[in-house]
């Protein structure tokens, strides 16, 4: 299986970096994974609501350049379906079973995904109501893609 994280806007924190290095090592052995950060836009901290779409739709066709017409598209939305981890790796033996080799999880930058990125999904996935910083939701991310992984494997791990 191969999967890829595309997020927007590059990860600074090292602390952040470390984590998300350590779980894509312990991936290794169970997927290919790939990480692409792609150029958040630079805009002035007041934007009205037209000028946020811009950024938005600017940020979005920087993500769907990055993934494959043959890819399955997991968009991370505040508004998208909550999952135990159980059901996590559930969905995503599933997809592996019927032939879904290619998945990727997309991470929209401070502003959200544009309207064409969550068209183009084939689900969106929540894990919280919470607004979590997207470098932060990286590294969630990624653990549970491993738990998921361990659950699937029926290994010890996810208690």
């Amino acid at each position: 299986m191969n999967i890829t994280i595309v997020s927007v806007g590059k990860l600074k924190e090292k602390y952040l970096k470390m984590g998300i290095d350590e779980y894509v090592k312990r991936l290794g052995s169970y997927a290919k994974i790939e990480i692409i950060e792609v150029p958040d836009e630079k805009a002035p901290e007041q934007l009205s609501d037209a000028e946020m779409e811009i950024v938005k739709k600017k940020e979005g066709e920087r993500i769907l350049a990055k993934i494959s017409p043959d890819t399955y598209i997991i968009a991370l939305a505040i508004n998208g379906k909550m999952k135990t981890s159980e059901q996590m790796a559930a969905d995503l033996e599933a997809l592996m079973t019927y032939g879904k080799s290619k998945i990727a999880f997309v991470i929209g930058g401070s502003l959200g995904l544009h309207e064409d990125v969550l068209k183009r999904a084939d689900e969106q996935q929540s894990f919280g109501k919470m607004t979590l910083p997207h470098q932060l939701m990286k590294l969630v991310l990624v653990e549970q893609i491993y738990r998921s992984f361990r659950i699937m494997k029926g290994e010890p791990y996810h208690k």
